[in-house]
Order: structure tokens, then sequence, then C-alpha cells
């Protein structure tokens, strides 16, 4: 008996491993398992930008350029206080946006548009191009007839300028909430619209006063 007790112990025993060894085995799949969706899911974070972001990108440089160029031209030709400002913030605030539109290109090894407005494969897009049009961007001659004004004809010229080329950017923006996927293109989008649009109200107030 006690021969038979000590084999059915040992047999107990051998089987109580087993399950232990069993058990820690499917812990350790279970972790393996899991670790790949994990870097799947870090994978997919990477690169979320697609040619909206893109082409919201490459086209909003230019635009706001030019919006940059109209600004610069109020110094010296404008003597009313409120446009003076206007122009000041939007020179102030649309720089430090092409700056950082032009570091995501960079980072997204996408091409940088030109500062003359020209670019490589997409058919130079100058002022006068069919983007411009879309985009509310002036023509060469419209420029012109601005850099040629001054005084309130300056102004409300400037004023009604700068309210098409705001309302194309809004557009665009528009589309990019639309269409595009990175969240800082986005976030951008947004706060074009939002800035922008403020901008034109306050210009259609300024334009009932030149």
């Amino acid at each position: 008996m006690n021969a038979r007790l000590s084999s059915a112990r040992l047999m107990a025993g051998i089987a109580v491993a087993g399950l232990i060894l069993t058990g820690c085995a499917a812990g350790t799949d279970t972790s393996a398992g899991t670790a790949a969706p994990g870097g799947s899911s870090a994978s997919a974070a990477q690169g979320e930008q697609n040619d909206a972001d893109l082409a919201f990108v490459q086209g909003m440089i230019p635009h706001h350029r030019q919006a940059v160029e109209m600004a610069d031209l109020v110094a010296g030709r404008s003597q009313n206080a409120q446009v003076i400002d206007l122009a000041a913030r939007i020179g102030g605030g649309q720089q430090p946006e092409i700056d950082t539109m032009v570091g995501w290109l960079e980072e997204w090894g996408a091409e940088v548009p030109a500062e003359d407005g020209g670019m490589g494969g997409m058919g130079g897009m100058d002022h006068g191009g069919d983007m411009g049009a879309m985009g509310g961007m002036m023509t060469p001659e419209q420029m012109q007839q601005l850099q040629g004004a001054s005084g309130p004809a300056f102004d409300r010229m400037f004023l009604e300028m700068m309210t098409e080329h705001h309302r194309g950017a809004v557009e665009m923006a528009q589309t990019e909430l639309q269409d595009g996927a990175d969240p800082d293109a986005l976030a951008l989008a947004q706060k074009i619209i939002d800035t922008q649009q403020a901008e034109i109200t306050e210009m259609d107030t300024l334009l009932q006063q030149v």
C-alpha cells in the first residue's frame, strides 16, 4: 500500500508540475501576442499625413507668403492706424505659420514651394496661376495696382483684396478639415479659419469707414 501511495503521489506531483509549466508557457504566449499589436499601432501612428495634408501645406505656404507681401506694402502707403495695425497682425501671424509648414514639409521629405511661388512638378504656382485664382490670390497686375496706390484709395484696395485673399484661405482650410489626416495640419487649418474669419469681419467694418 505504501508503495502504491508513493507512486500515486509521484504521479500527482508530475501532473501538477506539468500544469504549472503549461500555465507559464501560456502566459508567455499571451505576452508575446499583445506585444505585436502594440508595435503595429506605433507604426501606424507614424506618417499620418495624407495627400490632402500635403496639398494643403504646399498650397498655403505661397498663399501666406503673398498675404505677408501685401501686408508689407501698408507701411508708407496708409495713414489709417487701424489698417496699419491689421496689416502688422496679419504679417506677424502668418510668417510663423509659414515657418512651421516649411518645417513639416522638410520632415515629410516633401518639396517646399520656392520663394517665388513656383514649384517643380506643380505647374509653377505663381501669383497668376490657376491655383492662385482658386485660392483667392492676387494676380501680378493686382499686386502692381496695390503697390501704386496710397492713402484712402490704398486702404480700400488693400482691404478688398485681403478680404478676398482671406476667403480663399478659409476655403482651403475647410477642405483640409474635411479631407486631411495629420493632427497638426488639421489644428492649423482650424486656427486659420478662426483667425482669418475674424479678420474678414474686422475688414468689413473698416471698409465702411474708409
